[in-house]
């Protein structure tokens, strides 16, 4: 089961979102993070951590921004702390980084906590609902996510991960999370349908023994 909901969110990723736009994202971030490292480089001990961090998420939103653009992405306009938002069939996208490994930093954004809203609609993808009607999906979110090693002396200029991933509607876990790497590598292989038809059970008519 699990192998096949992570499926049915990622095919849906792949219906929507063109493979160049993921691989211009990609490129973006990593050169976008180096940007922001060279831009703290020769600030003060005390505050370097701090301002990197600031560095990162300045220079890593104008590459996001300028990746979307390109590719059709339509991205919101930089705009002082403000993330950059871009849309791409029925996805919302947008990004955020996380320091060791601690994948709760993005829910402290009041803005992405509304976006993951609209995927109340995927989650019947991973846990179909029985007594419910399937509802077609047009609105989505997803997040690129950097993630950073936590240690100025490991990879300070570069994320040492960066995934795709999907958060639940109240963003308190991840319907899919994957290496973008590998989720890039997936455009190999000829997509699955996504299979929206889960089975519902009539009031009534539930059997447990052969007779109603």
């Amino acid at each position: 089961m699990e192998v096949v909901s992570k499926d049915n969110v990622a095919n849906l990723l792949m219906q929507h979102i063109p493979r160049d736009l993921l691989m211009g994202v990609e490129e973006a971030l990593f050169a976008g993070a180096l940007r922001g490292f060279k831009a703290a480089e020769g600030m003060h001990d005390g505050h370097k951590a701090t301002v990197l961090g600031q560095m990162r998420h300045f220079h890593m939103n104008e590459a996001f921004a300028e990746a979307l653009a390109v590719a059709g992405g339509n991205p919101t306009p930089i705009k002082g702390n403000a993330i950059v938002v871009g849309r791409v069939g029925v996805f919302a996208l947008s990004r955020f980084n996380i320091s060791g490994n601690i994948w709760n930093n993005g829910r402290r954004s009041r803005t992405r906590r509304e976006m993951s809203e609209a995927n109340r609609a995927v989650e019947p993808l991973v846990q179909p609902e029985l007594f419910e009607p399937v509802q077609p999906i047009t609105a989505a979110t997803a997040f690129f996510v950097a993630g950073f090693s936590g240690n100025k002396l490991v990879s300070p200029d570069s994320p040492i991960g960066l995934d795709i991933a999907v958060p639940d509607s109240r963003m308190q876990s991840w319907l899919f999370r994957e290496s973008l790497q590998k989720f890039i590598g997936r455009y190999d292989i000829a997509p699955i349908q996504v299979d929206t038809a889960f089975p519902k059970l009539k009031a009534g008519i539930i059997k447990l023994d052969g007779s109603e």
